[in-house]
């Protein structure tokens, strides 16, 4: 049996910009928001139904934010969720020391 190298290669903070995704410090940054959501929804031990309760958000809407499909949600709408859940979140921009281009992250 041949064994075939594999190549490795060193990815960016973003993987999002690693696969030539459009958007990608955009989706990025909804993705971190909506982990954060997830992580305080577990640490409280909320139902759907409870955090939906909870946030004023549709429970339709906290499953999807659960299995990641994000496409129907801004961040200004993840924020808003956070905000209801008694969080602040902070957005930090500064350069990129690898790159040119400007790096945005969120802290909750």
């Amino acid at each position: 049996m041949k064994k075939d190298k594999l190549e490795v290669v060193r990815g960016s903070d973003n993987p999002f910009r690693d696969i030539g995704s459009p958007n990608a410090d955009t989706k990025l940054l909804k993705a971190d928001l909506s982990g954060k959501i997830i992580d305080i929804l577990d640490k409280k031990g909320w139902s759907q139904r409870q955090a939906s309760k909870e946030t004023g958000i549709d429970q339709a809407d906290i499953c999807r934010i659960r299995n990641a499909d994000l496409k129907g949600f801004t961040i200004d709408r993840l924020v808003k969720i956070l905000n209801n859940l008694n969080y602040t979140v902070e957005v930090t921009v500064r350069p990129n020391r690898r790159r040119t281009r400007v790096a945005v992250h969120a802290s909750v």
